[in-house]
């Protein structure tokens, strides 16, 4: 094997070695992506879930420590329904944002009052 060849060899692995390193991170992204999407949406159902009880302030704590760091905690009422939307950014480096949604009937004694739209 003369010198130039060895030398192709070595810059064909490290680019082999590059694009492992780059699939492995968009792998892991994408996992900790599905994660986040799901934790929004656990927090999203405890947040209306609360709320249709007559709870929201006590929704939106539970939520927040369910969702993702940093999320967007959004509760409104619309008639006779509570509606709540979490929003986070699990890859800060990337602008990429998952949301998880839910929608729940208020509970006939629930106090209607009580329950208004905003974040935490």
């Amino acid at each position: 094997m003369r010198w130039t060849d060895r030398g192709a060899v070595t810059v064909e692995a490290a680019l082999a070695l590059c694009s492992l390193t780059v699939a492995a991170a968009l792998a892991v992204g994408g996992i900790g992506a599905a994660a986040a999407s799901v934790r929004c949406t656990d927090a999203a159902r405890e947040l209306v879930r609360l709320a249709a009880r007559g709870e929201p302030d006590r929704g939106r704590a539970v939520a927040a420590r369910l969702a993702p760091s940093g999320a967007r905690i959004e509760l409104e009422v619309r008639g006779d329904e509570a509606i709540g939307e979490v929003t986070a950014a699990p890859l800060r480096l990337l602008p990429v944002h998952v949301s998880g949604r839910a929608v729940a009937v208020l509970e006939p004694g629930a106090a209607l009052g009580q329950v208004t739209g905003g974040g935490p």
